[in-house]
């Protein structure tokens, strides 16, 4: 069912000449209100299974490309900026067929930059701007064209000649898994082994079960209905308008958090680079946290602004290899640089437990991002095996550098073990480089996400001028730096979202959901399992969230 949707969906082509063409042939086939979820192979004009609404007509109408985007690897074509040569959409591994009529205006959108060049500028008549991405365009006077894909295996072409991959296969799927859950949660799992004690590594591993399985029940809930495609589409399935409004939020909030996460990151490990750097301006002395964090976000900030991310979403697809030289900088020293193993530690520490739980829930934030790629999987079967893939291999690593980073620091661990290793080891140095330089690549791919959101909100006569849409990205960016600088504790700011934020990303909402779509269907162990997983990321929840608001409160 699902992959029927997926594989057959039609593109609509908002051209004039082709509404000239075919309007007569598609007369009163095709509903005004059908969005082409879906269609018959054998005919263009064949009958396609009702819904009640459309899932791709409501705020957020831009996350499902902002998303592919930010977690995609592929590499970019290099051309201008601001001409369509920069394909990051066109050649993405998880990208498959966007379906919608509006489809052609969202891509375009996608591929220009915030700050319009010469040549945009003397396009800008003939073209429609970048926020046609964001509202719903007026309803045409001639009814769009339907334009069938002859296979399914080769790439369409739409907007500009612009290629969209429509399947990814296994080993790019697993790849673009493992970017997205190898982030900077594995920098404080020796921190939260010294908080939690030896016992509380269990809940790494509990929580790795526990989220694998609400991934393969986000599947269970694509394949419930046509037309499901991400987190939110999901959310409005089970819930209704409000229940897509408050999973984008909460998705949104998350991305937000970890921009904030990566502000803090920065200034905390150039700080350990240069100790002594300083700027004193009259009598006022910035201490050197403060003027790296206010660095970073003015080197990220010219990134938030260009549509086209591709070059950025090929770098950053180094999280992956940046988090295999992180973890093997942290053996070489230990094993090499025979700085050796000697810390035994506690076995159990209760008090510091719901700290923990913050800490290990924050490394399987990747909820937002499974239903995308597995709409774009060319075998769906595969998903189950390819999330298991995922997981089994992040686990070990996160286990890995949690144990070897607790044994080599011990009770001087700090929130991110690279502040930790003696500055003078070149694999020290290597390690802090590359955590310093990964968080620049994705900063202004994880806010732009809810950058189109709340560019989404503009009205369409305001957004004649890029002015508008950079005022929101340089709002998003320079409040991240004021978060940031507020509270500049990263452990316990990641344990505030792993526990908050996670929590219902990973185990309350994706449960909630799927006993809301299947209902009826629902098995009496279903439904006794789900129901018991969300009890414990209630628990999780409030616990984790109160202690850290706590600690943060303490830390002041």
């Amino acid at each position: 069912m699902m992959k029927s949707s997926v594989s057959d969906r039609s593109l609509y082509i908002e051209s004039e000449e082709e509404d000239e063409v075919n309007e007569e042939e598609v007369g009163n086939k095709i509903p005004p209100d059908d969005e082409s979820d879906g269609s018959d192979s054998s005919s263009v004009a064949s009958p396609r299974r009702s819904r009640p609404s459309s899932y791709n007509t409501t705020w957020p109408q831009s996350y499902r490309q902002s998303i592919d985007m930010y977690s995609s690897v592929t590499p970019p074509t290099i051309g201008f900026l601001g001409t369509p040569t920069l394909s990051r959409l066109g050649s993405s591994f998880i990208t498959s067929s966007f379906q919608g009529k509006h489809t052609p205006e969202i891509i375009s959108s996608l591929i220009k930059p915030l700050l319009p060049t010469r040549v945009d500028e003397q396009e800008q008549q003939k073209r429609q701007s970048s926020h046609s991405l964001l509202l719903p365009p007026p309803i045409p006077s001639r009814r769009p064209s339907l334009r069938k894909p002859k296979d399914d295996t080769k790439l369409s072409k739409v907007s500009h000649e612009l290629p969209i991959s429509r399947n990814c296969s296994f080993g790019q799927a697993v790849i673009n898994g493992i970017n997205v859950l190898c982030g900077v949660g594995i920098l404080s799992t020796p921190y939260a082994v010294k908080v939690g004690g030896w016992a509380g590594l269990s809940i790494l591993f509990i929580f790795a079960g526990l989220s694998y399985y609400t991934g393969i029940l986000l599947k269970h809930c694509l394949d419930s209905e046509p037309g499901l495609e991400t987190y939110p589409d999901i959310g409005q399935a089970a819930f209704g308008t409000k229940g897509r409004f408050l999973v984008s939020i909460i998705l949104y909030l998350e991305l937000y958090a970890c921009c904030v996460e990566y502000i803090i990151l920065e200034s905390d490990n150039l700080s350990s680079l240069f100790p002594n750097a300083h700027l004193t301006i009259g009598s006022m002395h910035i201490s050197s946290h403060v003027l790296f964090a206010v660095m970073t976000t003015l080197i990220v900030l010219p990134t938030t602004w260009l549509r086209d991310l591709s070059l950025l979403s090929y770098i950053s697809a180094g999280g992956v290899i940046a988090s295999i030289l992180v973890v093997a900088s942290l053996f070489w020293v230990g094993l090499i640089d025979q700085v050796g193993f000697q810390n035994k530690g506690d076995s159990l520490n209760l008090t510091g437990i719901p700290i923990a739980i913050g800490l290990y829930g924050y490394c399987y934030s990747g909820h937002a991002v499974y239903p995308n790629i597995y709409s774009s999987l060319e075998k769906k079967n595969q998903f189950p095996l390819v999330l298991f893939t995922c997981f089994v291999i992040c686990t070990v690593m996160f286990a890995g550098v949690a144990v070897i980073g607790y044994l080599m620091f011990g009770e001087t661990t700090l929130s991110q073990f690279t502040l930790n290793m003696p500055q003078g080891l070149v694999a020290s140095k290597l390690a802090v480089w590359t955590t310093v330089v990964n968080p620049i690549t994705k900063y202004a791919l994880t806010l732009t996400p809810m950058a189109l959101s709340f560019e989404e909100l503009i009205p369409a006569n305001h957004m004649k001028s890029h002015l508008y849409p950079i005022a929101v990205r340089s709002t998003l960016a320079f409040s991240t730096l004021f978060v940031a600088l507020s509270v500049p504790f990263f452990g316990l700011v990641m344990a505030f979202i792993g526990s908050l934020l996670t929590m219902f990303v990973t185990l309350i909402l994706p449960c909630a959901c799927f006993m809301s779509i299947v209902k009826g269907k629902l098995t009496w162990l279903e439904g006794i399992f789900c129901i018991f997983i969300i009890i414990v990321g209630v628990i999780c929840a409030g616990f984790g969230t109160t202690s850290a608001i706590s600690k943060i409160i303490e830390s002041y």
